[in-house]
């Protein structure tokens, strides 16, 4: 495979960076209202992906101090979004996962980013533009995966 120009790479990043910055803010703008903290979304998030886990393996994957997750974690107990249990097999450590609260949060939330995104697609884009997206949508994932 020939390498891509360096200087239209990084021009090209430049433009990608910028405008997937502006395509995640009109995301955000759809679930807006919550009161979480980025650090609190994040280990929603992560909670979410991973499943289930203990506070000091959520701090250590999160790049924070367990007393900094410890009030993380509070927080979102509080809300109602996070739950703790015994761990079955050392009943000394706890084991925080997701309430059926945070997970109709995540669905409802995915769903009116998705209507937004599906709306301005549909309102935006020409047939062939669409499917030029779509075809972007791989290359993006390559990237992504890289």
């Amino acid at each position: 495979m020939e390498e891509a120009d360096p200087a239209r790479a990084a021009t090209v990043a430049h433009e990608l960076r910028v405008t997937l910055g502006q395509v995640l803010r009109r995301l955000r703008a759809q679930t807006e209202g919550s009161d979480l903290t980025k650090s609190q979304s994040s280990v929603l998030g992560r909670l979410e992906r991973d499943g289930p886990t203990t506070a000091t393996a959520l701090a250590r994957a999160e790049g924070v101090r367990q007393q900094s997750m410890a009030a993380i974690v509070a927080a979102l107990v509080d809300a109602g979004l996070v739950a703790g249990s015994a761990d079955p097999s050392d009943g000394r450590k706890t084991i925080l996962g997701l309430t059926d609260e945070a997970r109709e949060q995540f669905r409802t939330g995915r769903l009116a980013k998705e209507d937004w995104l599906t709306t301005a697609i549909t309102a935006t884009l020409s047939p062939a533009e669409l499917e030029q997206l779509a075809a972007s949508v791989e290359l993006l994932r390559r990237l992504a995966g890289s």
